[in-house]
């Protein structure tokens, strides 16, 4: 999923954008929810960048909405619930959260952190950051330790879709270069 909508993107801004525009629409991708640091670095191999500064844009970009997200996500889905025309999705929203989180809390009772980090470094729709940090709010989770779990999570994410689209080999080779 993510691929197909990283490559629709790149497809719709088109590749002439020279290196500068490329790293902006690689880092405005992984600002996005669903897509985040996956789908920036599927968009970034499609587009040529290479691996290390590609990653590092990427990670900026998925990291960056973080900190807000764990302080206020609540606060503004309880907002935003207010209204007869988001409530549907606000209630969809907080029932995945926490659907999410009771599934954490049942694997992983003494191992919230670990859990959130691993739950947040599986590559897969729904599982990055932003969701990672609605889970962390609704466990009401201490945000510096949250912030800190999503972040190596991410990281985990970046490495493992990294070698997937780059190819674990070129992976390896940009790691030591």
């Amino acid at each position: 999923m993510a691929e197909s909508l990283a490559n629709s993107i790149v497809n719709i801004f088109g590749t002439d954008g020279g290196a500068f525009g490329h790293y902006v629409l690689v880092f405005c991708i992984s600002l996005l929810p669903i897509l985040e640091l996956r789908g920036g670095l599927i968009a970034a191999y499609i587009l040529g960048l290479p691996l290390i500064p590609s990653m590092i844009v990427c990670y900026i970009g998925n990291m960056l909405p973080i900190p807000f997200l764990l302080m206020f996500v609540k606060k503004f889905l309880n907002w935003l619930g207010k209204f007869k025309i988001f409530k549907g999705f606000v209630n969809w929203i907080q029932h995945r959260g926490e659907k999410k989180a009771q599934e954490m809390k049942e694997k992983q009772s003494r191992f919230e952190e670990w859990g959130l980090m691993a739950f947040v470094a599986i590559p897969l729709p729904g599982t990055g950051g932003w969701t990672g940090s609605l889970v962390a709010a609704i466990l009401n989770m201490d945000n510096k330790k949250a912030f800190k779990v999503i972040a190596v999570g991410v990281a985990i994410a970046g490495i493992i879709v990294a070698a997937l689209s780059y190819g674990l080999v070129d992976v390896i080779i940009g790691l030591f270069k």
